[in-house]
């Protein structure tokens, strides 16, 4: 699969409200996220400097979703966490589409 299709993959299968099923599916997709960014990275030298910040994002992201699995959390509070992190996973995927463009840049 060509990394714009995986993106859009990822896009398209965030899940959105909070589940143990959906905590489950979102770390999958996170990783399969972190997977798409190191194809990006070894393009060229041009994208292996651009793409550093969103593995900071994914970081981000992941331990959003582990305060949104915390027990200790009310499940209104699991929602609003879990629900803050897949619109930043999205925010995040739809901004590495944008920088990926065609995949054919060099500078």
């Amino acid at each position: 699969m060509d990394i714009k299709t995986a993106l859009a993959a990822l896009y398209n299968n965030i899940p959105r409200r909070y589940s143990v099923e959906n905590i489950i599916e979102i770390n999958n997709l996170l990783q399969d996220y972190e997977n798409v960014l190191i194809q990006i990275e070894a393009t060229n030298t041009f994208y292996e400097k651009g793409v550093s910040s969103y593995f900071d994002e994914a970081t981000a992201i992941q331990l959003l979703v582990k305060q949104a699995a915390n027990n200790k959390n009310a499940k209104k509070a699991k929602d609003d966490i879990f629900a803050e992190a897949s619109t930043a996973l999205k925010d995040s995927i739809e901004s590495v589409q944008n920088f990926w463009g065609d995949g054919k840049r060099v500078q």
